[in-house]
């Protein structure tokens, strides 16, 4: 076993979004047939994600990895009837094994350049730089690994068809599932660094999936279908935190995400219970131009007097960027309090949402660094390469800002009905994948 600032948060991050999900399942399948064997095969892919987080040589690694899928495959298919889950969990399956063939020669290559399969050593020779061709070209494909894991664009599909398996599985796959792509990274950070071409093309994947996966998310009207292209948009972020070699923050965004999802799911059906029991919900106050500028301008001012009082300006560039993406955030959060027609309560409140945030962000930042300092390394400083596409990922971040900001105002209008249309069905990239595994059945894929 390794036992460090990452296994330990891993650790207790699963532990608990585990418990509460059984307890959870032992309401919610009350009654039904087969409640004992999904509580069974629950337990089972919940111990072979603690095996994963705690593994100290690749031989345990690739083992509790396959284990994680093949055991999550089952309670996909709980609901056996419905073509969707069938449909969803080949896909998984086939996205799975890709991985887990990635990660076997991976695990092979690192075998073979460092002479070991202890994990502790091969971090230790790689931080010293050694490790050579063999090293970046295992740095490659545990990225593959990763990225197939973590449902990232163009095999996120099945992550969007989940919805046809019991709720509790959407909240258990942010128990160390779904983010065990960003877990194998950040576990293997020193090697990563060998490999900064490797390290770009996460960087240019995950920002367009986070990109992609939040636009899609606002056309989609089912509450736990817009939740799921949220984790992908989520999950893209997080690999994009990880290109940047932000490693700490990719590992606190793992723990605030997996905590805020899985919740979500747990909550949504008395959360559209409550919402359709209100017979007069009024007016929804929607932000014109103006009132976007204002959101973006009283951000920028809250990023200034917050990050400064952190220390930003003494942060490495990359974080720097990922703290200006904050600002993005931030502003979406103040649009809609400061529209025109917005109450006065509902334009404090959201403010004070506004200054909460920034504050959490900076000053969980500065712990989740403290905590792994030694354990994991820092941002390199970045090259030509990685400069451009900081400069490329402020800019695309902040148009779609913009656009999600204003999203009331353009999404009726006639010259944007075929791009919504086109959004809401996600560029067809799941229907391509649908079409690329028509000939496969779910019998031969098991």
């Amino acid at each position: 076993m390794r036992v460090d600032a990452v296994s330990i948060t891993m650790l207790v991050l699963v532990t608990l979004i585990g418990w509460i999900v059984l307890r959870y399942a032992s309401i919610y399948l009350d009654g039904e047939d087969w409640q004992g064997a999904f509580t069974g095969w629950l337990c089972l892919t919940l111990a072979a994600v603690l095996l994963l987080v705690t593994a100290g040589n690749l031989i345990q690694l690739v083992a509790s990895w396959i284990a994680t899928s093949l055991f999550l495959h089952r309670l996909l298919v709980f609901y056996r009837e419905r073509p969707g889950a069938r449909r969803a969990a080949r896909k998984k399956f086939i996205t799975a094994r890709l991985g887990d063939i990635s990660l076997i020669i991976a695990a092979v290559l690192l075998s073979m350049a460092y002479g070991t399969s202890d994990i502790s050593q091969i971090l230790r020779a790689a931080r010293s730089g050694e490790g050579g061709s063999l090293a970046v070209t295992a740095a490659g494909l545990l990225a593959v690994s990763a990225l197939l894991k973590s449902a990232q664009f163009p095999t996120h599909g099945w992550l969007t068809e989940v919805m046809e398996t019991p709720t509790p599985v959407s909240a258990l796959l942010h128990a160390g599932v779904i983010n065990a792509g960003g877990f194998l990274l950040i576990r293997f950070a020193d090697v990563l660094l060998l490999a900064p071409g490797v390290l770009a093309v996460l960087v240019a994947i995950g920002g367009f999936t986070a990109l992609f996966g939040s636009m899609v998310m606002l056309t989609q009207s089912s509450v736990k279908t817009s939740l799921a292209w949220s984790t992908v948009a989520q999950m893209g972020f997080m690999i994009f935190e990880c290109g940047l070699a932000l490693f700490p923050l990719a590992l606190l965004h793992i723990v605030a995400h997996s905590l805020y999802k899985a919740h979500a799911f747990l909550a949504s059906g008395g959360t559209v219970e409550a919402v359709a029991a209100i017979r007069r919900p009024g007016p929804v106050a929607i932000p014109g131009v103006a009132a976007v500028a204002r959101a973006f301008l009283s951000a920028l001012l809250i990023f200034a007097v917050v990050g400064f009082a952190f220390g930003l300006p003494h942060k490495s560039p990359q974080a720097f960027a990922l703290s200006a993406i904050l600002i993005f955030g931030v502003a979406y959060m103040l649009a809609q309090g400061f529209a025109d027609t917005a109450p006065r309560a509902l334009t404090r409140r959201t403010a004070a949402y506004a200054v909460a945030t920034s504050v959490g962000y900076f000053a969980l930042q500065a712990v989740a660094t403290h905590l792994t300092a030694g354990v994991l390394p820092p941002a390199p400083a970045p090259g030509a390469l990685e400069w451009a596409l900081i400069i490329l990922a402020l800019l695309s971040f902040g148009l779609v800002a913009i656009l999600q900001a204003t999203f009331p105002l353009w999404a009726y209008h006639p010259a944007a009905t075929g791009l919504r249309v086109h959004l809401a069905n996600g560029l067809y990239a799941n229907a391509a994948f649908d079409r690329l595994i028509g000939g496969w059945s779910l019998r031969s894929a098991s």
